[in-house]
């Protein structure tokens, strides 16, 4: 795969005032948002309205009122052209089960233009980004959710796109699948160049993956900002130690141990345990609690927010915030 070129600052995806109606529930309402190049993510709950808004965007489901547009094309107008441009991993299992990856990914080369010899090799150098190798041979109905979501990336980014839509990408892997999901993810904008949209209903995913985030809920725009933004540091210390002989919940010892000095102290998950951070003086002060305590320090670091703390400020965004 070669590095695709974008401009910075130029528009990827716009929509104004998308509004798409069902006979009994609205599914996008008024959406204006504005996606420029790089990884999105759009995060909702199931029923959020994404999957909608990626049929619009493909030119697969019309609009009841309102414009997108897809790398400058209107959806409603030139669905062909945006598909020849975009690459697109739908959420359901779709894949054929009696043939092999590499038969199916060349197929879907050949179907978005490419020819017969430059297909194989696309196919083969994509299978290979996604992690396929001799699998790649085999009957995709014995592969596992794992690998049946590789291929269904790889088909994504064998035409060579300049954006691709990934609709929930991580459904049904563990949690190492889940990392080395989000680790591809990453790298097609990061080593080709190539924007991605990736939806998903679970913040922290996002969180890890995306340089901006687009929240929407009911339809409706709630959020649009840099992920940056959103897990902006805050005057608090995150701080992890382990146990000791002495001190078998250290954990604890430490929290009373800051508390005698002073310090408002709050338990975090797990061994964590966050400390108001008004001077650098408090450094000093959780270094030698620590110390005289005998506990090992695991980490000591300025904390960040997590999205979910964002949405957990106001009522109407709590639902999504415990996604």
């Amino acid at each position: 795969m070669h590095k695709s070129t974008s401009v910075a600052g130029v528009s990827v995806i716009q929509t104004e005032s998308l509004t798409k109606r069902y006979p009994k529930v609205t599914a996008l309402d008024r959406l204006t948002v504005d996606i420029g190049p790089g990884v999105t993510g759009l995060v909702g709950a199931n029923g959020a309205g994404k999957s909608t808004l990626i049929k619009i965007l493909l030119g697969l489901a019309p609009a009841s009122e309102g414009t997108a547009t897809v790398l400058g094309r209107n959806a409603a107008h030139e669905g062909g052209a945006i598909r020849e441009q975009v690459g697109y991993m739908p959420e359901h299992d779709c894949l054929p089960p009696d043939v092999s990856a590499t038969e199916f990914v060349v197929h879907m080369a050949r179907m978005a233009g490419l020819p017969r010899t430059s297909a194989r090799e696309r196919t083969a150098d994509t299978l290979r980004h996604v992690g396929l190798y001799e699998e790649r041979y085999r009957p995709i109905g014995g592969y596992s959710t794992g690998m049946k979501q590789r291929v269904k990336l790889a088909q994504a980014l064998v035409h060579d796109p300049k954006l691709v839509l990934l609709d929930e990408p991580t459904n049904g892997l563990d949690p190492a699948g889940r990392d080395e999901m989000l680790g591809l993810i990453r790298r097609i904008h990061s080593d080709f160049g190539i924007s991605v949209l990736v939806t998903s209903h679970l913040l922290g995913e996002l969180e890890r993956t995306s340089d901006h985030i687009v929240v929407i809920d009911g339809g409706k725009l709630l959020r649009s900002q840099a992920t940056a933004s959103f897990t902006e540091a805050t005057a608090s210390l995150a701080v992890e130690v382990t146990d000791s002989d002495a001190h078998p919940d250290g954990t604890k010892a430490l929290r009373t141990a800051l508390t005698d000095r002073g310090l408002d102290v709050t338990a975090g998950a797990g061994h964590l345990v966050y400390v108001d951070a008004a001077d650098e003086a408090v450094y000093d002060a959780v270094r030698d609690a620590i110390a005289g305590l005998g506990l090992g320090l695991i980490r000591m670091e300025q904390r960040r927010h997590r999205i979910a703390e964002v949405f957990q400020d106001s009522p109407e965004h709590m639902t999504e915030a415990g996604r």
